[in-house]
């Protein structure tokens, strides 16, 4: 398999399909096309349909949007437990993760995804971020409630639900925002995950950098290893 995907600092498409891929130890080779550059849609074109990443490549097959990417792994390695063996808490995953491929998007707009920094917390987002904040710990603590007993990700094992939310948790953590207790743990416990701490070394490591992904935002700290 090989996984065409953006800058690690920024990429948040990427990185869901990235950490499923070394959660569950599939084997695969990565293109990382670096975003924002003149020549960033010509590299991409000559994978992708779309001239968006990411993009899965096995053989002869092509899969893009993350979600598919996602879905095409559970197939492919149907053992694996990429979604929640019980049928409730897989439909669930499976609404929650849909909810945030097509949602969330003053959030995502109001605090773009960089690992390379920490910025100063702020009373407010704007109403409809913070109307996203709410709704995704409403939903993460419903997860938990009913279908996380197991462990202590969203449907008690790592899934792939878990996967389409880490960009997520990162936003929480760069710009601090302020949440509950138990979003506060889960946060915790995916920030630690072995892949996702792979995956942030390498994009503190990567020479590419952004300010437009700044733009508003006043920084706390810079975690950034690589030179400018």
């Amino acid at each position: 398999m090989h996984l065409i995907i953006g800058n690690k600092l920024y990429s948040s498409w990427s990185l869901r399909p990235w950490l499923l891929l070394k959660a569950f130890n599939v084997p695969f080779k990565e293109t990382v096309i670096p975003l924002s550059q003149p020549d960033t849609k010509k590299n991409i074109l000559e994978h992708s349909p779309t001239g968006k990443v990411p993009l899965l490549i096995d053989g002869g097959v092509r899969v893009w949007e993350s979600l598919a990417i996602m879905e095409y792994v559970a197939e492919k390695f149907s053992n694996a437990g990429v979604w929640p063996k019980d049928a409730a808490a897989r439909a669930h995953a499976r609404a929650a993760s849909s909810e945030m491929h097509a949602g969330f998007q003053a959030l995502r707009q109001a605090c773009p995804m960089n690992l390379g920094r920490t910025f100063k917390p702020k009373a407010s987002h704007g109403a409809d971020a913070d109307a996203n904040i709410a709704r995704v710990q409403a939903l993460w603590s419903e997860a938990r409630q009913q279908f996380g007993k197991g462990g202590p990700y969203l449907y008690g094992a790592f899934s792939a639900a878990d996967a389409m939310y880490a960009p997520i948790v990162t936003r929480f953590d760069t710009y601090q925002v302020a949440v509950t207790p138990e979003t506060r743990a889960y946060m915790h416990t995916v920030l630690h995950h072995p892949a996702f701490v792979d995956w942030r070394l390498a994009a503190l490591k990567e020479p590419w950098f952004l300010p437009d992904y700044e733009k508003g935002h006043e920084v706390a700290t810079s975690h950034i290893t690589a030179k400018a």
